[in-house]
């Protein structure tokens, strides 16, 4: 299986290089790695104590920011190194004050998880969620360096409980301790033979917790709402927003803020051109000194405030359910907002919790979202409840980050 995967490994390494000329992403990703060792050499302090955490992209970078910083905070002896797979999590967060050495991780072949744990001769590694470099996890295994994962969910069909699977389960070997969202996940490893795992939860929690407590004020949105109940949709892609458009202009009264999960130029357009309300562009409203009171919708054709837009909002939509999966419901739920989204959300376990507990709701058509806005709009006790339910629901599932630094770094 390990020939396999290196096969494989290397087939993904020339595949990026031979589409990079057509596609930005794999550029960036072929960019970002040149020279790479020689920059880890010049940059990282060889006799420092390195606390080496590794994120796929941005979401699993929020998922392990409380960990960054608690260590920031609570252990300053360590210098932390994050290192990103995606440029869309790089790109973003390269800049990140709260680390002192942040580069893109390497691909994982035999030679370069070699050469990268001896460079950065990491004291301990935190992987977050679904990492599982196999190369890079021997390495770490045959130096002796400490290794956890945070926020994991193991699934019952994943690969590591399938026949073939023994690479995958002697990986899971080179972790000190697994750290898992449920109960679940726990007995699934318990039955291949793997004890050292504790249920945590998930470190999302203390993310929005935080994210909530700092919500930062944005005083476009003030001038937009202008006092009115607000319904934000956020991470939106098109099936979404032909929904969302209906919605809109049969609710003429409401305002909405819709947030694209991508800034494609011809969405906007759409969005923009059948809205029967007046429109503001984000970028573009500071430059507006009339009419953003008065507009329908405002679109956030920009990054990093959509979380903090949700405590503006009384109702949320999350988009992607109508492709492969729906996006961050944590973020609106911990402002207490009900939220509807498509289908596609049955492999989020806090999208079923939210629905199994009556905080949110999926749909499956244009006429099950109008209904569920009626409703929500109209019936105030519905609206304490799923309110309260989404509240409570993060509240009581917060202080993963507490459970981990403990067993870390009181061990």
């Amino acid at each position: 299986m390990r020939i396999l995967y290196n096969i494989a490994i290397f087939l993904y390494g020339i595949l990026v290089r031979l589409v990079s000329p057509w596609k930005p992403k794999a550029r960036l990703w072929i960019d970002g790695r040149k020279d790479l060792f020689d920059r880890l050499r010049q940059t990282i302090d060889p006799k420092a104590r390195i606390v080496w955490i590794h994120v796929a992209s941005l979401g699993e970078f929020e998922q392990g920011r409380p960990i960054i910083e608690r260590i920031r905070a609570a252990h300053p002896e360590y210098k932390i190194l994050v290192t990103f797979f995606s440029p869309s999590g790089y790109e973003i967060r390269k800049n990140y004050p709260g680390a002192d050495y942040i580069f893109y991780l390497p691909l994982d072949t035999p030679r370069n998880a070699r050469r990268f744990v001896e460079t950065v001769h990491p004291e301990i590694a935190i992987f977050v969620k679904y990492e599982f470099w196999l190369n890079l996890l021997h390495e770490l295994r045959r130096h002796k360096v400490r290794t956890y994962i945070v926020s994991a969910i193991f699934r019952a069909d994943s690969i590591f409980f399938r026949p073939y699977g023994g690479a995958w389960r002697m990986a899971l070997r080179s972790f000190n301790t697994i750290f898992v969202q449920d109960d679940a996940s726990r007995d699934r490893l318990s039955r291949i033979g793997f004890k050292n795992v504790i249920v945590a939860g998930d470190t999302r929690f203390d993310r929005v917790a935080q994210i909530a407590a700092a919500a930062p004020k944005i005083d476009l949105i003030e001038r937009f709402r202008n006092g009115e109940r607000l319904f934000v949709a956020g991470s939106t892609w098109g099936a979404d927003e032909e929904l969302l458009i209906r919605l809109m202009n049969d609710n003429p009264t409401v305002k909405f803020v819709i947030a694209p999960h991508e800034m494609d130029e011809a969405r906007i357009a759409r969005l923009m051109t059948s809205t029967h309300g007046g429109v503001v562009r984000y970028t573009s409203g500071d430059k507006e000194k009339t009419g953003i009171e008065t507009a329908q919708l405002l679109i956030l054709d920009t990054i990093g405030i959509l979380s903090s837009s949700y405590g503006y909002a009384t109702w949320a939509y999350i988009g992607g359910g109508f492709g492969v999966g729906i996006h961050n419901t944590l973020e609106a739920a911990t402002f207490g907002l009900p939220m509807a989204f498509g289908p596609h959300y049955a492999k989020f376990k806090e999208a079923c919790d939210l629905v199994t507990l009556g905080a949110a709701s999926p749909i499956r058509s244009y006429e099950e979202l109008s209904a569920w806005f009626a409703l929500m709009r109209t019936d105030e006790a519905a609206l304490r409840q799923c309110s309260a339910a989404a509240r409570n629901y993060t509240l009581s599932h917060q202080g993963a980050t507490d459970v981990i630094d403990k067993t870390i770094f009181d061990h």
